[in-house]
Formats: structure tokens, sequence, C-alpha cells
């Protein structure tokens, strides 16, 4: 006999894989390198982050305050009546309560996206208020499914997560630098003056990145044996292009999107898997 509300939720968690396997085929590569435990959980966040960030970044001709307050208002209701009509959210919210995920970062991830919506430049408080909400509070969420319930192991994982989702975020800030600017109107560097973008601020966001991905490393090691190849796997990827962006000069960054080839996606998987089955991360 057929269970319809789990025929619902498995047809929810299956629109969250989708969504992932669209947007992002990297970070879709690193799902799948997870144990299978933790791959529904983290399709449905990566899900709920997507569609806010799509909001503020693409319905240009649509009422993006309102969507974002309606998205909003749906994502707590979800949360406190525990199902939703809105896949996206109802996988979302199913994770929130079965791995305990705080609504302090929930709010602080949707205060990023309102950020979005009102600010264009930012000075150093709020480029670290918005690195914490959009990209921290992510890593904080993904480690509260890895960590399954395990405080302690949280708590002492949660500064290396906030690291890589740090390192991630500025990554990515400074590949779409040109792209940000030109259609968006934004430049997130606290004191970079995108018309005059040069080498020295180049290679200082490159020394705070690398810090970043230093600190991360140590704590990806840490992680549960079920989410370490998956979560150094998406390391290799963005590390790889923080390396390609690094060979090219500040005025390249600024005209053009740099890129990790398929090809080389494909290399890093297999790579980094020799490299985890050695224990040699």
């Amino acid at each position: 006999m057929i269970n319809h509300l789990e025929l619902y939720d498995s047809t929810c968690f299956e629109c969250s894989r989708l969504i992932t396997n669209r947007y992002s085929t990297s970070f879709s590569m690193g799902i799948r390198a997870f144990h299978p435990r933790f791959r529904d959980p983290i399709y449905a966040i990566y899900g709920f982050v997507r569609f806010a960030d799509e909001i503020v970044d693409t319905f240009h001709d649509h009422p993006k305050h309102e969507l974002l307050q309606r998205f909003k208002e749906d994502t707590y209701r979800a949360i406190e009546e525990k199902i939703s009509l809105n896949p996206v959210l109802h996988t979302f919210q199913m994770v929130v309560h079965k791995y305990a995920i705080e609504t302090e970062l929930i709010d602080a991830f949707l205060k990023s996206m309102e950020m979005d919506l009102e600010q264009s430049n930012y000075n150093e408080e709020g480029y670290n208020e918005y690195i914490y909400g959009s990209a921290e509070v992510v890593g904080l969420m993904c480690l509260r499914v890895f960590c399954q319930g395990n405080q302690e192991q949280f708590e002492a994982l949660k500064a290396p997560a906030r690291r890589l989702g740090a390192a991630f975020q500025k990554i990515n800030f400074l590949r779409d630098i040109a792209s940000d600017y030109d259609d968006r109107g934004r430049v997130y560097f606290p004191g970079v003056d995108f018309e005059h973008f040069d080498q020295t601020q180049k290679a200082i966001i490159e020394s705070d990145i690398g810090a970043d991905f230093d600190a991360a490393l140590e704590g990806i090691r840490r992680l549960p044996k079920g989410a370490r190849f998956g979560v150094y796997l998406a390391y290799k990827y963005y590390r790889q292009l923080f390396a390609k962006i690094c060979l090219v000069p500040a005025q390249q960054v600024a005209a053009s999107r740099i890129r990790v080839s398929d090809k080389r996606k494909v290399y890093l998987l297999f790579s980094s898997a020799l490299r985890h089955g050695l224990n040699a991360l």
C-alpha cells in the first residue's frame, strides 16, 4: 500500500536534487561523493540557499523585495507547521528539524539575501556580516548534518567549517567580480574600486583566501568519514579555481570569468579519491 506522505517527501527531495544538479556541477559532484545518508539533507540545504539567491540575483523583471519577503515568510511557516507545498521549503524544514539547525543560522542567511537588495558596496563590518550570513552559516548547516547530533564534534569543527564557507564565497566574489559590477552594480570587497582594480588589491584578497583555505583543511581532515571525501572534493575544486585566478592578472579577472574545465573536474575527482583512499589528505 502506498504511503502518500513518504511519496511526497521523496518527491520533494528529488526536486532539491534536480535543482543542485542543474545549477552546480561542482557541488553535485561533491554531494555524490558523500555517504548516501548525507546526500538528501545536503541537496535540501543547497536547494534552499540556491532559490533564495536566485531571487536577489536573477529575477530583475520581478518585484525582488516582495518575492524575498514571501520566501522568508514561507520558510518560517514551513518550519513552524512542518510541511510546505513548496518542495524546496518542505525538504529544508525536514532537515532543520531532524538535525536541529538553529534559527539563528537561517536568520543570518536570509539577512544576507536582504543585504543584496539594499547594498552595492560594503565596508569591512558589512563585508564580514555578509560573508557570515551568505556562506559561513551554510557550512554550519551542513556541519549539523555531518555531525548527526554530536555537539562536541560540531563545536570542534565550527571554526574550520566557517573558514571553508568563507573561502568558497570570496572566490566566487573574485571570479564574478565583473558580472557582479556590470549586472548588479555590486562590489563586495571593502575598499575596492572596480574601475581601478589592480594587482595589489588582488594580492591582498588572495592572501586572505589562502589563509581561509589553510585553516579549513585541518577541519576537513577531522570530518566524519562519510562526509570527508565529498567536502575535500569541493575543496580541491575551489582550490584549483583559486590557483587559476592567482595566475592571471587583475585586468583579466575584471574582464572575464575564470573557470575549471569539466575535464579537469574529472581529474580532480579521481586524484582526490586516490588521496582519500591513501589517507593522504
